[in-house]
């Protein structure tokens, strides 16, 4: 079914995109991988807090090209693990006290993905904070994002998907009640089945969500499709319906597709969004995308170019890069 959906969603004329030369794709992910790694070490050593955009997304780009047969340094995953530890560990009381961090349960959801990722093993601080994460917000049917940082930090089906998934993947060692976790996936799939998408975020995320919660193959279907048709003529997805074509939409997409949607990296929206993603790789191995969040913090350099708008670009970066791996024939 999803394979017909995908020869749908795309105008005639793009019907069949030639697929984009292994060998380019290899070579986007090989120049993506130096400015990623910048830009996560160069937060890092910082000593700010754990950051969703310089750690979370390059961590999904570090671990999909790791699994590929790139070049990636134990190291580097050694040292993202520690940091983000470390930043949740000094949290610890808050996160014990069901206080939380500024971010609440999107920060520790991210958190929690990026560690998972990291290949981090279970210890006494992330059972603290999955069980927070499994108390908090208890009286809704979903986990809803405290804060308001688009397109990362603004969207309940992103908070509820990545808690969801840090409860199955952490909450087994902390010896949760898996009677209430059940019940709370229960009610949060029932909210991702009711509840519309505003933007390509939510499209995203309510996939990657119904299908981390267990819900039916059609339910899971029709999300797919109606993340799938907003695909845009050039291959591309934009963030806001209307909006320009980013390498942070049209990343998140593609991996929310092939990931909970099962689309295939060969199929022809799949291509058409590689050579989107291809076209619009700048020389330096990045992706630039205009900030849309208000600043709150005081400006520094992480190490990924593109300044004032360098958090939004190591996301959309790390998004574009996950989603070539994807294309790439594993090792």
């Amino acid at each position: 079914m999803i394979a017909a959906l995908a020869l749908l969603a795309v105008p005639f004329a793009q019907l069949v995109p030639p697929a984009p030369a292994a060998k380019d794709v290899r070579a986007a992910v090989k120049a993506a991988l130096p400015p990623l790694k910048d830009g996560a070490t160069g937060h890092a050593e910082q000593k700010t807090c754990f950051a969703c955009h310089n750690q979370a997304t390059p961590m999904l780009a570090f671990a999909g090209a790791k699994a590929r047969g790139f070049d990636v340094p134990a190291a580097l995953f050694k040292a993202q693990a520690d940091h983000v530890a470390g930043f949740l560990e000094t949290n610890r009381e808050r996160f014990k006290n069901g206080t939380g961090t500024g971010g609440a349960a999107s920060t520790a959801g991210y958190a929690l993905f990026t560690l998972e990722l990291a290949g981090h093993k279970p210890d006494a601080t992330t059972a603290v904070v999955v069980e927070y994460l499994l108390k908090t917000q208890a009286e809704r049917d979903h986990w809803r994002t405290t804060a308001n940082r688009p397109p990362t930090e603004a969207s309940d089906f992103t908070t509820t998907y990545l808690v969801m998934r840090a409860l199955r993947v952490w909450g087994p060692a902390a010896k949760l009640d898996k009677d209430k976790i059940a019940k709370r996936v229960e009610s949060a799939r029932g909210w991702l089945v009711k509840t519309a998408a505003k933007d390509t975020e939510d499209r995203a995320f309510r996939l990657l969500g119904l299908k981390e919660a267990g819900a039916d193959a059609k339910e899971i279907a029709a999300a797919a499709w109606e993340l799938l048709k907003a695909q845009r003529a050039d291959g591309g997805w934009a963030q806001l319906d209307g909006g320009f074509s980013d390498a942070y939409a049209t990343g998140a997409a593609l991996v929310a597709l092939h990931e909970a949607g099962g689309l295939k990296a060969d199929a022809p929206a799949y291509r058409s969004g590689l050579v989107h993603l291809l076209k619009t790789q700048r020389t330096d191995g990045t992706w630039f995308v205009k900030s849309r969040s208000r600043p709150f913090q005081p400006y520094y350099e992480s190490g990924f170019p593109h300044e004032k708008d360098q958090f939004i670009s190591i996301a959309a970066s790390g998004w574009a890069t996950a989603a070539l791996v994807l294309a790439v024939e594993k090792k």
